[in-house]
């Protein structure tokens, strides 16, 4: 059976859900123009005045999405 879900998947999942960072946050944003959240990972800058990295993990269903699975069944 083939799989969508990669490697960096599974890791995103399984720091979300080990309790073991503190680093994740809700994001407001837009996905093909469309408002969405997204659970984010946020690194603090390095230096004094830098910009933060926030690295998209998982985003939100939005109306126009169809979840299907592998044969194209709704699911």
């Amino acid at each position: 059976m083939s799989t969508n879900i990669r490697p960096e998947h599974v890791s995103a999942f399984e720091a979300l859900t080990s309790g073991d960072h503190d680093n994740f946050a809700l994001f407001s944003c837009f996905l093909d123009c469309e408002p969405v959240s997204a659970i984010v990972a946020v690194t603090p800058p390095n230096a004094p005045g830098g910009e933060y990295l926030i690295t998209p993990l998982f985003v939100s269903v939005t109306e126009a999405m169809s979840l299907t699975d592998h044969d194209g069944d709704a699911a």
